[in-house]
């Protein structure tokens, strides 16, 4: 059975070993069975640079008017990629860019198999982080201090009227001085995003911030996160038999590595990079960990949260077979597609996405599996499979029920 789209989604391609078997995935596991409609974006590395970034803002505003799309990794440039990649610029993370002009909250869920067991042994159920995607170290000013000055924060009104001037430091000597900032309307977004998710998932929230410290800007967080709970959320919250819990980040922490999971939670931007990280790497591994941007007004854009996987890359560039795990990339197509069969009325769309990520978990759960799983599986699969090798194992299986 062959499945015809009605509305393109939007594709972004990516960078490295990711775009790799990003077009592994859609050759195996996507294209036999559907008429993949695509409006395409090149962000690669160089696809960028010659645009002066300009793409992946085009991509963004593609997401905004087609409602769904799908992200493959990509790089962020640094010194050494512009030297490796010959760039012109070192151009924003794409991923910021994109969650900027989508207004997005991300929310990352790993991808729970029976044979793998959390590293942390009482975790029954997945934590799904809900990371703010705005602002903070992530659009920052920097300065390196060459000696001996004061360095001084300044708010000056646009429609004029007085200046607001505070004391950073007075630096003794050679350092560094960084400044972030938020909006109260990003703060709010991304907490009606959190309550909603949690609505559907039949979650309850945790929001943790360390406002004990940063009373302003931390505690001005935790002030918009109460206010929309008690706001719009309570109520709703309280007939779906579901909490909101706020702590501190380091006493949240240490209560997600005693509690057995079961809930959202809702970080700021830094936080969430690295707390999603973590539960990724207990739940088994970086690339059984789904991600989905969601904007207020409902616009989804669906990736891995893991990187380009440059070192598999470059041996994939010598000729060998990587044993890379591509489920995640996997989960970002099937994420995309079930939601754009949603959006149009295409149940047997959903329905294949359904059934190609039960064969992925069946693939694993049946003992065929790539490396990263091999060593951590129970019981240990005979060997580790190449990554083609797994696209066909999970092909296999899903030519059976579909």
């Amino acid at each position: 059975m062959r499945i015809t789209m009605k509305t393109p989604l939007v594709e972004i391609d990516g960078d490295e070993m990711t775009r790799v078997l990003w077009n592994l995935v859609k050759e195996k596991l996507i294209l036999p069975w559907v008429d993949l409609k695509t409006e395409y974006y090149d962000l690669s590395l160089s696809s960028r640079d010659a645009t002066n970034d300009e793409v992946t803002a085009e991509s963004a505003r593609a997401i905004l008017r087609l409602g769904v799309g799908v992200k493959c990794a990509t790089i962020t440039s640094n010194e050494a990629r512009k030297a490796e990649y010959g760039l012109k610029a070192l151009h924003p993370s794409p991923n910021a860019t994109i969650r900027a002009i989508l207004d997005g909250t991300v929310f990352r869920k790993p991808i729970r198999v029976s044979c793998v067991k959390p590293s942390v042994s009482v975790w029954k159920k997945p934590i799904v982080i809900g990371r703010h995607a705005y602002g903070d170290v992530y659009k920052n000013a920097e300065l390196a201090i060459p000696g001996p000055g004061k360095v001084e924060l300044v708010y000056t009104p646009a429609g004029g009227g007085a200046e607001q001037r505070i004391t950073v430091a007075d630096m003794k000597g050679a350092g560094v001085a960084q400044g972030m900032h938020n909006l109260d309307d990003s703060i709010r977004s991304f907490a009606r995003s959190c309550f909603s998710y949690a609505l559907g998932e039949k979650l309850p929230v945790w929001f943790a911030a360390k406002d004990t410290i940063s009373k302003t800007y931390d505690g001005r967080f935790k002030e918009i996160f109460n206010a929309v709970y008690e706001g719009e959320f309570r109520d709703r919250f309280a007939a779906a038999g579901l909490q909101y819990f706020y702590t501190l980040i380091d006493d949240a922490v240490a209560r997600a590595v005693k509690g057995e999971g079961g809930f959202l939670w809702a970080c700021k931007n830094y936080d969430g990079d690295v707390m999603s990280d973590m539960i990724a790497s207990a739940s088994g591994s970086l690339a059984m960990m789904t991600s989905v941007l969601v904007s207020p007004n409902g616009v989804t854009e669906y990736e891995a949260a893991h990187g380009t996987v440059q070192q598999h890359y470059y041996r994939w560039k010598k000729g060998e077979k990587t044993s890379t795990n591509p489920a995640a990339l996997i989960f970002a197509w099937t994420g995309a597609l079930a939601r754009r069969g949603e959006l149009d009325g295409l149940p047997g769309l959903a329905a294949f996405a359904e059934k190609l990520e039960g064969a992925v978990r069946q693939t694993i759960e049946e003992g065929e599996m790539t490396g990263d799983l091999a060593g951590l599986a129970s019981p240990a699969p005979a060997k580790a499979l190449d990554s083609w090798e797994f696209a066909d194992a999970v092909g296999r299986r899903l030519a059976g029920v579909f």
